[in-house]
């Protein structure tokens, strides 16, 4: 007899996995203060655990949907769980940065396969513990869970979940050789990365240059979460009818907070809500970026939608990487007060070329008054 589930159930499973590994793509930035103190390395350097993270999914998420294009998603799922607590017990033994950046990297392959939307959810809690046992336990706790959603996936998944579409290596030239696709992915990449030249750093931004003490950027961190999570909401429902307006404005929105925080930077308070501010429009792009990437794949290279899908994930993590990147070097040479600056610059970069989408677009909307609502 086959074992029935039940579907309230198997999105629980999910939903602990995505926790898990939403969390952990993010949650080194709430321990940049103390892997400085404990590998006696500069900002720049601790930086590197979120853009090597993010390399890793950029690379992982197109290689490992080709890989695992036609595994059994029941037994791919438990595939990704265990690499994911592999990488994530690799980090809290590393005696050595090289050896956490490298468990990094093996989590990051996990991430890349599974996650569309990562969630920062679990970054304040994994900031606490980090506080008070030591950053090692922030990562003995996401694995922790990892063992928890690998329970629950074995037991409420279904064994027979159907296959995507194939994925191709041509599928990913015709994706990234198609002009509305390129400008999208770049878009995706500038317009989101932007957001992690500061937040990458926000930790020591509120402590050094906003004076918050540690145990209060733990809450601020709580508060920054749920700015976020209303951003997503608001931004998904915004998104919904015309996602190319939407994008626009929410990276304006976007743009003109850095702008402010360059200036407000240096302020308790006033630097504090406008740091409360960039965490409502920080993610509120994510459902449309990955809304307007499915429906330009659906309508330019429809056999390749799950590869267009993947692509969207690399460009993510391509800004994740760029963002933390070059945030790391200006604070190095120019200090955490100019972070705000360049990532207004990668976001100003994107809606550019969202201007470029909006031209793109009209061609194939020109007797409908409405021309870009798609």
């Amino acid at each position: 007899m086959t074992k029935q589930f039940n579907p309230s159930w198997t999105l629980f499973a999910l939903a602990i996995s995505a926790f898990a590994i939403g969390s952990t793509e993010f949650i080194s930035v709430g321990l940049m203060p103390l892997l400085v103190s404990n590998f006696h390395i500069n900002l720049a350097q601790a930086g590197l655990t979120v853009s090597i993270y993010a390399i890793g999914i950029m690379i992982g998420a197109p290689v490992m949907t080709l890989l695992t294009g036609r595994l059994n998603r029941h037994r791919l799922m438990m595939l990704i769980m265990i690499l994911f607590i592999i990488g994530n017990l690799l980090a809290a033994s590393a005696p050595t940065f090289g050896v956490l950046l490298a468990g990094r990297v093996v989590a990051a392959l996990a991430h890349g396969i599974f996650m569309t939307v990562a969630t920062v959810t679990g970054v304040p809690l994994g900031t606490m513990i980090g506080q008070l046992g030591g950053w090692r336990w922030s990562f003995i706790f996401i694995s922790m869970i990892g063992v928890i959603g690998l329970l629950a996936d074995y037991w409420l998944i279904p064994r027979n979940l159907p296959l995507p579409s194939k994925a191709t290596v041509r599928g990913i030239i015709r994706v990234l050789t198609n002009p509305q696709l390129l400008f999208a992915l770049l878009v995706t990449a500038l317009g989101y990365g932007g957001t992690f030249v500061v937040y990458t750093y926000l930790s020591p931004l509120l402590e050094q240059q906003m004076h918050w003490s540690a145990s209060a950027v733990v809450l601020i961190l709580v508060v920054y979460g749920l700015m976020v999570a209303l951003g997503n909401t608001l931004g998904g429902r915004w998104a919904n009818a015309r996602p190319l307006i939407a994008l626009f404005k929410m990276f304006s929105g976007l743009l003109i907070t850095l702008l402010i925080l360059s200036v407000t930077g240096y302020s308790h308070w006033l630097g504090l809500l406008t740091v409360l501010l960039m965490g409502i429009f920080a993610f509120m792009n994510v459902p449309g970026l990955q809304l307007y990437i499915v429906q330009l794949a659906e309508q330019n290279t429809p056999h390749d939608i799950t590869m267009a899908s993947a692509l969207n994930i690399s460009a993510f993590n391509v800004g994740i990487a760029l963002g933390s990147g070059i945030g790391g070097q200006v604070t190095t040479n120019l200090g955490l007060g100019w972070t705000p600056i360049f990532g207004a610059i990668m976001v100003a970069v994107s809606l550019v070329l969202l201007l470029g989408l909006i031209w793109l677009a009209r061609p194939a909307k020109s007797t409908d008054r409405h021309c870009v609502q798609n």
